[in-house]
């Protein structure tokens, strides 16, 4: 058994590449409702939802958070709580492609696959499905926009890390909003002399990416055109380098798709690296992109709470590194260790709030989330999916 400790003592209002952590969160879950508010209000099902995936965060994930943060969390503004289990069909410890692809289309497949069946049968997605309902649908990750959680609900490729395929199916869409890196497997592609930034502009999409612009620029998208936007060339930095462009799109992102479509929206928003930094056994940069996901997280809640009509779900695809908070530690101040630099096969916690979110209690497994979402949206049968756009 591999065991690598850390042990930071992190006084609060420690600053660490520009973000203060061990304090008070940038988005204060004081602000938000306790569980158990009133859901009196809400509408009577979903216009819209939102699914915030926090890839590789478990519960000890959240704990760490939470005691790194004077005892206090975000998640604890959610009424309903569950546990998904995360296995796929080829192994007892998912990957992310088959973790996403269970959410994306309801279905257990093999680790590797993105939007395909166990079969290697293309898979219909809720994204896909949204669309065919006239909803406006949108992604956003801190990693790449072709990896694989983000791409399981939008394409059709055998193995996760065939990303210029990917990337092409994004084209097969009319997807209203993605945000994430990976500019290069659009526009400066080794397979083909295909320039899909030039094909998404003639499309009618404003695209702009991290080298001209930067999203802190703006205080909102303009909703007459689909929004594309490159924050890297390939990965994202870590939130400890200053990536802060997640809980920023977790505000514009709502409303922008919220004009898109009269119907409602779906949106799916990746907290990736929480997973990376698991991977790597490295509690001193865990934190703060856990910190980066909640603050995300909060962002989202807020609109969900002025709308009314938005249905949101928090979760992970998998637990990364099996992760402790071990004896000795105390609050601010965590000994963390890791038992593996892979993921584990643990319980998967499910947060949800809004109309429809009671349906998310109990224990059930990763595939429910979809048919849970389907549900709330109204949508009594598995429409036909449409004959192009899966390859």
């Amino acid at each position: 058994m591999i065991v690598v400790r850390f042990l930071k003592r992190m006084a609060i209002g420690l600053a660490i590449g520009g973000i203060l952590w061990g304090g008070a969160m940038t988005c204060n879950p004081s602000d938000l409702p306790r569980a158990g508010a009133s859901a009196h209000s809400w509408a009577k099902e979903p216009k819209n939802i939102i699914l915030l995936i926090g890839d590789g965060m478990g519960l000890a994930q959240i704990s760490a958070s939470l005691y790194s943060s004077d005892n206090r969390s975000v998640f604890e503004s959610f009424p309903v709580i569950g546990f998904h289990k995360s296995f796929s069909a080829s192994d007892l410890i998912t990957d992310s492609a088959a973790g996403a692809t269970a959410f994306a289309c309801g279905i257990k497949t093999y680790n590797n696959a993105i939007g395909l069946s166990a079969d290697t049968l293309p898979c219909y997605t809720i994204l896909e499905e949204a669309e065919e309902h006239g909803l406006a649908t949108g992604l956003v990750a801190t990693s790449s926009i072709t990896h694989a959680t983000p791409a399981a609900f939008i394409a059709h490729q055998p193995f996760r890390t065939m990303y210029e395929d990917i990337a092409a199916d994004f084209l097969q869409t009319e997807i209203d909003l993605f945000i994430g890196g990976g500019k290069k497997y659009f526009d400066r592609r080794q397979s083909d002399e295909r320039d899909l930034i030039a094909e998404l502009r003639s499309k009618g999409y404003t695209v702009n990416d991290y080298f001209y612009s930067d999203l802190s620029l703006y205080s909102k998208f303009d909703p007459s055109k689909n929004f594309v936007f490159f924050t890297s060339d390939d990965k994202p930095v870590l939130a400890m380098q200053g990536r802060n462009y997640l809980p920023l799109a977790a505000k514009l992102a709502p409303p922008f798709l919220r004009e898109r479509s009269k119907k409602g929206f779906f949106l799916m928003m990746e907290g990736s690296q929480i997973d990376w930094q698991c991977h790597a056994n490295n509690g001193y940069s865990l934190l703060p992109e856990m910190k980066d996901f909640e603050d995300a997280v909060a962002n989202v809640l807020r609109f969900a709470l002025e709308d009314r009509e938005t249905l949101v779900i928090v979760t992970a695809d998998h637990e990364t590194g099996g992760l402790a908070i071990n004896p000795g530690s105390k609050l601010n101040k965590l000994d963390l260790a890791f038992t593996t630099n892979g993921h584990t096969a643990a319980l998967i916690p499910v947060f949800a709030l809004g109309p429809g979110a009671e349906a998310f209690s109990g224990i059930y497994e990763n595939t429910a989330l979809y048919r849970k979402m389907r549900e709330a949206f109204g949508w009594a049968t598995i429409a036909a999916p449409p004959t192009t756009g899966m390859n």
